[in-house]
């Protein structure tokens, strides 16, 4: 799959954004300690998606009722559903001058049905011709998500006989179906219940 540019111009998966809030202190001060371990661009990148998958818990997984939508939220409060947690990822690349954009799956139940979308992160490293998706969610057992630029490691690969996609525009902020959801949900179980079926 190609994957496709919502902006032709590179500077906007560069910008600050409502969400992507990269010029956030907080943002700023994660993003610093991160690239003290980890100084060169692929390093930092891979470090970072560690650090987001692995030590901010997926709020369904952990069961907080709490609603994170913007990145410097995310990092405090250290919850978010995919969504929140792509935008986190993509705040900290960016704050390093990474390109870094938001895209999406539809995904479904085995059997078809209970249609949602599911948020990615595409990057852009230096010397790199092509995005590379990466898939912050948080593992769980069945779940074996890594960081890649070669063969995708995603959470879930889509299967297409069950209806399953992969879009392949790449946004600079969050689609407004899944901002929307994220904004008007005062709690998770909320959430749950208006979650995107698709965009």
């Amino acid at each position: 799959m190609e994957l496709i540019q919502q902006s032709p111009d590179i500077k906007a998966y560069l910008a600050v954004g409502e969400a992507v809030d990269h010029d956030h202190p907080l943002v700023r001060s994660v993003s610093e300690r991160l690239a003290a371990d980890h100084p060169d661009a692929y390093s930092y990148a891979e470090g970072a998606y560690t650090f987001v998958r692995d030590t901010i818990p997926h709020s369904m997984d952990s069961g907080d009722p709490r609603v994170t939508w913007r990145a410097s939220d995310v990092l405090e409060r250290r919850t978010g559903i995919c969504y929140a947690k792509s935008i986190a990822y993509a705040a900290l690349l960016r704050a390093r001058g990474i390109p870094a954009a938001l895209c999406y799956q539809r995904l479904t139940e085995d059997d078809g049905s209970d249609p949602v979308i599911h948020g990615l992160v595409a990057v852009l490293l230096p010397g790199e011709r092509a995005w590379a998706r990466q898939d912050v969610r948080g593992n769980k057992p069945g779940v074996d998500a890594r960081f890649s630029l070669g063969e995708e490691r995603l959470a879930w690969p889509v299967r297409p006989e069950l209806g399953e996609v992969d879009h392949p525009e790449l946004y600079a902020e969050p689609h407004p179906a899944v901002l929307a959801a994220l904004k008007a949900a005062p709690d998770r179980a909320s959430l749950e219940r208006t979650l995107p079926t698709g965009l």
